[in-house]
């Protein structure tokens, strides 16, 4: 299956580029609650972001199946960014002034999120960004439920370097995630007695990874750690494996199979690839088993695999359920204060937990390896904590804090 086969059999069928608006809010009767999508469904990123507007569509079913909220439906309203910045504002000033919707979940790169990120503070709608990052954003106004550094690399590094070897080289998308990321991969091989041979940046644009791959050859390192990002990258793993280095460098990714790369590749160029996250397909939990059985049950048996994304955005909106269900509000400000009561949901991945002081999560992180397009799981670490961003945020004593911290490492 190649990338656009897959994209084609991922999921929510009804996406619409031009505005991106998949239903218009006059088609809808007014006494409801309207939640905004924000997510790539075309574009570079749509590997992403068709995935999570799927998990969210299940979500709302659910809670609109089991009575909505507060007595009343909810409304799902969702637009197509197309992995455009000018966008991703327009669509958030929509969503919050003229669609007056409660929440927006969305967001993908780190660039989105702070596009958005702003436009809603603004407008005080309440905002969740469910997906993986590098950390430190601190901001009363956003719930960030995706996995950050220390609960992810921090246990990936040490591993792989004890599987592999101490001598590291990194490639990473060219934009803060992939950036900052890749500090946090020198510094947890530093800590445990390796070093990184060389860090390289690409935009996500970039498809000819030639001239790197012969660099990486060179220098021999005992194994490659990616923070690749997009469709575009997905090239790099196909000239890895043509250059048969898959088979000579072994390979760890804080990002790879979070856009079902696994899938497009064959199994010869992806088995051994190591990964962390908070969500795996194959978490063999009765939570789990029952998720997907209700997952397939509305998007086809054949459903290629659900990501980590995908789990975030679904654990997202059952976060911020109850929060209104505690706050008997959809006002912000009462929902984030019912948030910050310390919620816990029994999600897919286990047991997720927001955290007061940071507006992150206290979550589960497995380790896996990619065997056959699949992922088995290796080792899983209970609750960890977003140690990395609680280093710099504490939104208890400053409730004001209003940035995305660069966290020194």
């Amino acid at each position: 299956m190649d990338r656009r086969q897959f994209i084609k059999t991922s999921g929510y069928a009804a996406a619409t580029t031009g505005s991106g608006l998949l239903l218009p809010a006059s088609a809808f009767a007014a006494d409801d609650i309207a939640v905004g999508s924000i997510h790539d469904l075309s574009g570079g990123l749509d590997i992403y972001g068709k995935p999570m507007l799927d998990a969210l569509t299940l979500a709302i079913e659910e809670q609109n199946t089991a009575g909505g909220l507060l007595g009343k439906k909810v409304r799902l309203v969702s637009y197509d960014p197309q992995s455009n910045m000018q966008l991703y504002t327009q669509f958030a000033q929509q969503a919050a002034l003229k669609d007056k919707v409660a929440v927006v979940m969305g967001g993908i790169t780190s660039a989105s999120r702070e596009v958005i990120r702003p436009v809603l503070g603004r407008a005080k709608t309440l905002y969740f960004y469910n997906t993986q990052y590098e950390g430190g954003v601190c901001d009363r106004g956003i719930f960030c439920t995706g996995v950050t550094p220390a609960q992810t690399v921090g246990k990936l590094v040490p591993y792989a370097m004890k599987k592999w070897g101490k001598k590291i080289y990194v490639v990473a998308a060219d934009y803060n995630y992939g950036q900052i990321t890749s500090q946090w991969v020198k510094k947890f091989a530093q800590e445990n007695g390796g070093s990184t041979v060389a860090i390289e940046f690409f935009p996500l644009d970039v498809t000819n990874f030639g001239p790197t791959i012969s660099k990486i050859e060179a220098a021999k390192p005992d194994m490659l750690f990616s923070a690749l990002v997009g469709g575009a990258h997905i090239s790099f793993y196909r000239q890895w494996a043509a250059a048969g280095l898959n088979k000579k460098i072994p390979l760890a990714s804080s990002t790879f199979g979070v856009g079902n790369e696994q899938i497009v590749l064959s199994a010869e160029e992806a088995n051994g690839y190591l990964l962390s996250y908070n969500y795996f397909q194959s978490l063999a939990t009765p939570g789990n088993t029952a998720f997907l059985q209700r997952f397939h049950k509305r998007f086809g048996a054949d459903y290629p695999n659900v990501t980590e994304l995908a789990c975030g955005t679904y654990q997202g909106f059952k976060l911020w359920a109850d929060g209104v269900k505690k706050a008997g509000s959809i006002d912000q400000m009462k929902v984030t204060a019912a948030l910050e009561s310390g919620i816990s949901i029994d999600g897919p991945s286990g047991k997720v937990t927001i955290d007061p002081n940071t507006h992150h999560c206290v979550l589960n992180v497995s380790l896996a390896e990619v065997q056959d397009k699949k992922f088995k799981i290796l080792q899983t670490f209970d609750q960890a904590p977003p140690s990395d961003t609680s280093a710099v945020c504490n939104l208890k004593k400053n409730p004001k804090d209003n940035q995305q911290y660069v966290i020194k490492v």
